[in-house]
């Protein structure tokens, strides 16, 4: 990859993967089968507010689904990585691991 490519190939980097907290979201999402909100808000370290939002970013662009339900009257929130979300980040290693071989 040429200098040009590897910054053409920076300035088209899904930005809604790129985002450090989402990008950690979508990691512990990709080797697990689903992970419900405490989980995620332990292992990220994110507020509970960031990560609400965060993971609503990805739930819009279609990477997570969330199901809502009640375990002993009491609300649980799990995720799931999308095969669609999935996809966009096996996308994103690729072309990033392009960008820096080329830079180094």
């Amino acid at each position: 990859m040429s200098d040009v490519n590897a910054f053409e190939a920076i300035a088209d980097i899904d930005r809604t993967i790129h985002e450090p907290a989402r990008l950690l979201i979508m990691a512990h999402l990709s080797v697990l089968e689903s992970a419900d909100f405490l989980f995620l808000l332990r292992q990220t370290g994110l507020t509970r507010g960031n990560l609400s939002s965060h993971v609503r970013k990805l739930e819009e662009a279609g990477y997570v689904e969330v199901e809502k339900s009640f375990v002993d009257r009491l609300p649980l929130t799990v995720y799931r990585l999308t095969e669609e979300g999935g996809e966009a980040l096996q996308k994103y290693r690729r072309r990033m691991s392009g960008v820096l071989e080329s830079l180094g």
